[in-house]
């Protein structure tokens, strides 16, 4: 394989990451593989000294690493809104999300019984993430659903949630429902394995 050969395969790995990370439905990680891919791309046009394409790359990091900035300090434009789970704008979401929501929570019924904390997080205006769980003694809530939508699932959306709701006289979080693509998040979010499923202690 000649030097030349190499250097055009650089520079056809920064394009594929550049268009593979437009396939990404998350926020954080399109920009974070568009930044990878720019910086390869503009090694590539510095190499074979494109240098007008080498400086739009080189833009194109910076805009990410601004926005991947605000992303990261955004909690203080998060609120969390309680509501009903008969609300219509509720029902609009779960319904919107169904496909996603079963992915994550297979079986998840809409209409289960016994639900009596509904919680949004709302980023700005925009409805980031709903949890859905019911009330127990001793300040705990068992958790049906804890969804965040694709686009802001790597924003901490889960720990501004927990943040505000023990702050709310929620002293505990429990899970224990079959979900096996939720129980890395649920690791990362610290709750811990007990005998029936997951439990975490909010200071």
């Amino acid at each position: 394989m000649t030097g030349e050969m190499i250097i055009e395969m650089v520079g056809y790995l920064g394009s594929l990451l550049v268009l593979i990370s437009f396939l990404m439905s998350s926020v954080v990680k399109l920009r974070v593989v568009n930044s990878v891919g720019a910086l390869i791309f503009a090694i590539y046009a510095l190499i074979i000294h494109s240098y007008p394409t080498a400086f739009m790359n080189f833009c194109l990091i910076g805009i990410n690493i601004y926005y991947l900035m605000r992303l990261t300090r955004s909690s203080h434009r998060y609120s969390v809104v309680k509501g009903k789970l008969e609300d219509p704008f509720v029902q609009h979401f779960l319904n919107f999300y169904r496909e996603d929501i079963q992915v994550y929570f297979p079986g998840t019924e809409l209409e289960a019984s016994g639900i009596d904390g509904i919680y949004l997080v709302c980023h700005d205006a925009v409805l980031a993430g709903v949890l859905l769980g019911s009330h127990r003694e001793n300040g705990t809530l068992e958790i049906y659903l804890d969804y965040t939508t694709p686009e802001y699932r790597d924003c901490s959306v889960g720990a501004f949630l927990y943040e505000q709701l023990s702050g709310q006289g929620i002293r505990k979080l429990t899970f224990y429902r079959e979900a096996e693509k939720h129980i890395g998040y649920l690791k990362k979010m610290g709750f811990v394995k007990e005998e029936n499923g997951f439990a975490k202690e909010l200071v």
